[in-house]
């Protein structure tokens, strides 16, 4: 019954500036995104953590990497927690992309499109799903795992666990330097709580 902590990494030029960062290599966390990802490191430094995924982007790792400190924990990297492919729109404003007709399309039905030259919502969602699935059947018990990874990854694993349908999507929320949790059994899933930045306590939860 493993613990599943869901956190975005903290905030970068690009987030604040409502850019698409996608892939893009070199994307780091700026002042604000490492005091966040210190904050979570901080509220996470006494709780009885058993592994700390990452996705292999640089903001990702930056922000694992306090509460790999913190924790006494090294990171695993990920690739299947990485961003999703957003091909063409990589780098692009979303303010722009917002007056092109076929991103309203993508906002309104993402179940029947995607990216264009990138993968489609269903893809991501497949992958990260499969891949933390594949996590949890490594640990037994109330164990918490650390899952550092993007926006809207975790909107899409969030929704697939809860059975929200894959057009809801992004009715959820996740804000740079959040954390989500999910409860995760072999049967069902339950989500504990959403997009909450620190503080919060998760001491109590199983031992080290």
């Amino acid at each position: 019954m493993p613990l599943l902590l869901l956190i975005r990494h903290g905030e970068n030029d690009y987030s604040k500036k409502m850019r698409i960062a996608g892939r893009m290599p070199g994307v780091h966390l700026n002042a604000a995104g490492l005091k966040q990802a210190e904050s979570l490191a901080e509220a996470l430094a006494k709780a009885p953590i058993k592994a700390i995924y990452s996705s292999p982007l640089e903001r990702a790792k930056e922000t694992a990497l306090p509460i790999a400190k913190a924790s006494g924990i090294r990171i695993i990297t990920e690739k299947g927690i990485l961003e999703s492919d957003v091909g063409d729109w990589q780098g692009k404003s979303i303010r722009r992309l917002a007056l092109n007709r076929y991103w309203q399309i993508v906002q309104r039905t993402p179940s029947r499109a995607g990216h264009p030259g990138g993968e489609t919502f269903l893809q991501s969602q497949t992958r990260m799903v499969s891949t933390l699935d594949t996590i949890c059947k490594k640990y037994k018990g109330v164990e918490l795992i650390v899952c550092v990874s993007h926006a809207d990854m975790i909107k899409l694993a969030i929704a697939h666990y809860i059975g929200l349908p894959l057009d809801k999507f992004q009715r959820l929320a996740c804000d740079t330097g959040s954390a989500s949790l999910l409860m995760i059994t072999e049967s069902s899933a339950q989500l504990l709580w959403i997009n909450r930045r620190p503080p919060f306590d998760l001491s109590k939860f199983g031992r080290k």
